[in-house]
């Protein structure tokens, strides 16, 4: 790898890797592993970020994430309540280098290339839920055959792309510890004022060299990934802290003005804070 590596522990004698994480704090530093992950949402809500790009998770959602593509789960542990998740680990050439290309197979064959970039699930996650509740339970022939039908079901749902830029899978350690760093940093001080100069001394760069290495690396400036990250985490506070003013919400994501705040939102998500909060409600 080379943003840190993440080797998935690996069984004897199974290639098909299922694992459950249930504690207060999902694994929130930037990493990447070879395996195609696919995670049920079981318990819990925060951000997911891939690669570039910035996203929501709560209970129910289902993501697939391709193969060394930089990610981190990072959810909110309102409460201290414990988080769940369900994930399999795997590619496309776990059953051998020619298997998902057999003809019986072909209604499988368009799930591979989708998965390099990742994307969300929007339809038949009800039918995905049931099947990988139910590969929990199962002896590993029966989880092969789930499995199988996971990929057909899948492969025939609705879904979102999680990111479109095409990540370096040749990025060096040192590239991949300093990315980390950064994220790191940004994902436990986006709430408070971070300037180019603080931001470069933490990479150990200088600004000009800082802004070049983040851009070639995501595709985007720092300050257009800090706005979408904290426009996410004002929208989870508009869902789950409704107690909250818009402005109070716009001060906890890291906004100095709420003019500022409601013209960056309404840039990102098409409408108004307010008139997202009710929308959502209503939904």
């Amino acid at each position: 790898m080379k943003v840190y590596p993440f080797k998935i522990p690996k069984p004897i004698h199974e290639n098909l890797v299922l694992q459950i994480d249930e504690a207060v704090h999902f694994y929130d530093k930037l990493h990447q592993h070879e395996e195609i992950q696919l995670s049920l949402v079981v318990h819990g809500q925060g951000k997911l970020i891939v690669a570039n790009s910035v996203h929501q998770f709560e209970v129910g959602d289902i993501f697939v994430i391709g193969r060394n593509c930089p990610h981190l789960f990072q959810n909110t542990g309102l409460h201290g309540n414990p988080c769940k998740m369900i994930s399999l680990f795997f590619n496309k050439y776990t059953f051998g280098e020619s298997f998902f290309d057999n003809p019986e197979l072909e209604e499988i064959a368009p799930f591979f290339p989708t998965a390099e970039s990742g994307f969300q699930l929007l339809s038949k996650k009800k039918k995905v839920t049931k099947i990988m509740h139910k590969m929990c339970g199962t002896d590993k022939f029966s989880r092969f055959l789930l499995f199988l039908k996971l990929l057909k079901t899948i492969s025939g749902a609705k879904t979102k792309v999680l990111t479109t830029f095409v990540y370096p899978k040749t990025i060096s350690m040192d590239e991949g510890h300093r990315m980390r760093t950064i994220f790191d940093y940004v994902i436990h001080n986006f709430q408070n004022d971070i300037s180019l100069h603080t931001i470069s001394s933490v990479a150990y760069l200088t600004p000009n060299a800082f802004c070049r290495f983040f851009k070639q690396r995501t595709n985007k400036t720092f300050f257009q990934f800090l706005i979408e990250l904290r426009i996410e985490h004002a929208c989870q506070l508009l869902l789950t802290k409704r107690d909250l003013s818009i402005t109070e919400v716009s001060d906890a994501s890291g906004f100095k003005s709420i003019s500022n705040f409601n013209r960056k939102f309404k840039a990102l998500k098409g409408t108004t804070p307010s008139d997202y909060q009710n929308i959502k409600k209503s939904g």
